[in-house]
């Protein structure tokens, strides 16, 4: 009687490793050229100064996330360190600060030259008053938890309560975002981080 092959076990996948900030062990870590136009924002107050960029498609398929992908590189040659934001629609938009705009000596309506590269380990984000004031209101175990969970957890955390458009929605999310993090919760639950799918990211209207 003839024998019979066993097939082939297949080898088993591991997991795919990723740096702190996220981004895959074996992203490629290149410089991404590309061209961009510096929009004004529909102004909310008078002394908003900032201004921002659409990353183009082909430079925005780059990034190792449809969500947020913080970068460092340089625009019109000057150096910057910052987090595109995800559009909604798969791509990213960069928030260009009054102290870029002045370094650069750039100003609204031009097309600027950038370089941006991924970061390997996630700086600490810039906390935001009101959530302060919570974490410094909550218990040791909400505290402790905080701090315990890594800069990206806690980046995604405050792009939650950030994203929200109405202030009694951002509240309600501090406040979820405490009792969360005393259940265990490491990060936001349901937060679709790309706003593809909840169309609720989109980049700044723009006046020009």
């Amino acid at each position: 009687m003839p024998s019979q092959r066993r097939p082939a076990k297949s080898a088993a996948r591991s997991p795919t490793r990723t740096t702190q900030s996220g981004v895959p062990a074996d992203f490629p870590a290149r410089a991404i050229p590309f061209q961009a136009r510096l929009l004004k924002p529909v102004a909310r107050d008078t002394a908003q100064a900032w201004l921002f960029l659409l990353v183009p498609p082909e430079a925005s398929r780059q990034l190792p996330s449809r969500g947020l992908n913080t970068v460092a590189g340089t625009l019109a040659g000057s150096p910057f360190q910052a987090t595109l934001e995800p559009d909604g629609q798969g791509g990213h938009w960069l928030r260009v600060e009054p102290e870029l705009v002045a370094a650069a000596g750039v100003c609204a309506g031009e097309t600027v030259s950038l370089e941006m590269t991924p970061l390997d380990v996630e700086p600490e984000p810039r906390l935001p008053g009101d959530l302060q004031q919570a974490l410094a209101e909550a218990s040791d175990q909400v505290r402790s938890a905080w701090a315990d969970i890594t800069p990206v957890a806690r980046r995604d955390w405050i792009h939650w309560i950030l994203s929200a458009k109405r202030p009694e929605t951002r509240q309600k999310r501090i406040l979820s975002t405490c009792e969360m993090l005393a259940k265990g919760k490491r990060r936001p639950c349901c937060f679709d981080r790309s706003g593809m799918y909840s169309q609720s990211l989109r980049a700044p209207e723009a006046e020009i």
